[in-house]
């Protein structure tokens, strides 16, 4: 093979890594293994159907999963009122066992938005809970596969993921999907769960917004953020072994930094979001062009 050969298949390489990666497509990884982890579960009330318990089911299959509004008695928003619990879930991608499907079935879910690209929903597709819908609401985070040609290091690799992070707030194709996700998670009733590949780049900044409409603090929220390097440790692991399966340790190395989040990805979007808007309502509405009353009622369902 020529040396231009090599290089670009290490280019072609490095997209497909990086996708895998940060979005979570592109590749094949087998269902983690891990023990059985209990079953708490969330409360509501009002549109929300009956109470379930406390906290949201631990779910081996989908490992990410997990109440926006936090464990215990939830997260202390605006005003010092709990952010309310059993009305938006999180998670990576739906496609419980037979075991977690029947859990997940007492949580009482209506409504799943799926965050993922076309390609990674063919690959995967969700495994829903009886009585529940779905729409597909893509947030791609930008053109992975071109900024992704040139990464070489974990340095790079961890500079492309604050790219992504910073594109949810100045790509406007990203903002009109959040904005479309947001607004109808605002206007549909019951117990909603949103979801990507792994539920920690767009799923996390999609919570770290509701939290930061909630009042929460942004250490709170940072913390929630990091929580997707222990919820999703096993299926954090099964794709690293893949990927060393697939193209080696070497490769694999590259990308430790974005196999799970840092708080450096958060840290870089959240500081584009002040630079453009000054607050999270701003970019609710004048970046997002969400109406004020829609912002109100998204409100109302966190902390009202």
């Amino acid at each position: 093979m020529t040396h231009r050969a090599h290089s670009l298949a290490r280019v072609a390489c490095a997209a497909v890594l990086a996708g895998a990666v940060l979005l979570g497509g592109g590749l094949a990884v087998a269902e983690p293994s891990a023990p059985g982890l209990g079953s708490g579960s969330s409360s509501g009330s009002g549109s929300f159907g009956d109470p379930v318990g406390s906290d949201a089911p631990r779910l081996t299959s989908v490992d990410n999963f997990r109440d926006v509004a936090g464990t215990g008695s939830g997260y202390v928003g605006a005003q010092g009122r709990r952010v309310n619990q059993g009305v938006f879930y999180r998670s990576n991608v739906v496609d419980p066992n037979d075991v977690d499907l029947a859990t997940l079935q007492t949580v009482g879910v209506r409504m799943v938005y799926d965050l993922r690209g076309p390609a990674e929903v063919a690959q995967a597709p969700d495994r829903l809970p009886a009585g529940a819908g779905y729409r597909n609401i893509p947030i791609l985070g930008g053109n992975i596969a071109d900024e992704a040609a040139g990464v070489r290091t974990p340095d790079e690799a961890r500079a492309l993921a604050q790219r992504v992070y910073r594109t949810f707030v100045t790509g406007a194709a990203e903002r009109a999907a959040i904005g479309q996700l947001l607004g109808e998670l605002a206007t549909t009733d019951g117990r909603q769960l949103f979801h990507c590949e792994m539920g920690k780049d767009r799923t996390g900044w999609v919570a770290a917004t509701l939290l930061g409409l909630a009042g929460v603090s942004r250490e709170t929220i940072m913390s929630d953020f990091l929580l997707s390097n222990e919820y999703a440790a096993a299926s954090i692991k099964a794709r690293r072994d893949a990927i060393v399966a697939e193209y080696g340790e070497a490769a694999a190395a590259i990308f430790d930094p974005i196999f799970g989040v840092e708080a450096s990805f958060l840290e870089a979007g959240l500081a584009q979001l002040d630079q453009s808007y000054g607050s999270v309502e701003n970019y609710l509405t004048d970046g997002l062009g969400l109406s004020d009353e829609t912002v109100a009622a998204l409100r109302a369902d966190l902390i009202g």
